[in-house]
C-alpha cells in the first residue's frame, strides 16, 4: 500500500460559503482554516497548497464570548518608537468586523508561503452579500 501524494497541478478547488451569524469568532475562524488549508480533503497533502475558496458572511453579526470584548485587544507595532496600537475587539466588531475575522483566521493558518497563499483565497465581508456569486459557493452547516 502506497500513500498517494498529490501534485500542485492536480489540486482542484472548490468554493464555501461560511456564514457567521450568531456563531462565535472563534469558532467561524477555525473552519475557515481547515477549508483554507484543505485539510478535510481525502487526499490532503502538507507541503502542497490544496486548499478551497472561503467567502464569510455576515461578520458583524459573529459574538464574542466571554469578556472578550472588553478585555481582549488586537495590538500592532510598527517598529519606529511610540508605534503601538491598541485597539479594544468591541471597537473592531464595531468598526471593521471582517478585518477581526481575517486576523482570527490568519491566526490559525501556518506562518510560511503556503499559509500567505493560502490567505489570499480568503474573502471576508460585513454584510450578506458578497462578489462570489458567479462561482457558486458551496454553503456549509457547522
Amino acid at each position: 500500500m502506497s500513500t498517494t501524494l498529490v501534485k500542485p497541478a492536480e489540486v482542484e478547488r472548490k468554493w464555501y460559503l461560511l456564514d457567521a451569524t450568531g456563531k462565535s469568532l472563534g469558532h467561524v475562524a477555525a473552519e475557515a482554516a481547515v477549508l483554507l488549508r484543505g485539510k478535510q480533503k481525502v487526499d490532503y497533502t502538507p507541503n502542497v497548497d490544496c486548499g478551497d475558496f472561503v467567502v464569510v458572511i455576515n461578520c458583524d453579526k459573529a459574538v464574542l464570548t466571554g469578556k472578550k470584548a472588553e478585555q481582549k485587544f488586537h495590538i500592532t507595532h510598527s517598529k519606529y518608537i511610540g508605534g503601538l496600537k491598541k485597539v479594544q475587539y468591541s471597537k473592531l466588531m464595531a468598526e471593521n468586523s471582517d478585518l477581526a475575522m481575517t486576523y482570527a483566521i490568519k491566526g490559525m493558518i501556518p506562518s510560511n508561503t503556503i499559509g500567505a497563499k493560502a490567505l489570499t483565497r480568503l474573502h471576508c465581508y460585513q454584510g450578506a452579500e458578497h462578489a462570489h456569486a458567479a462561482q457558486k459557493p458551496e454553503k456549509i452547516e457547522f
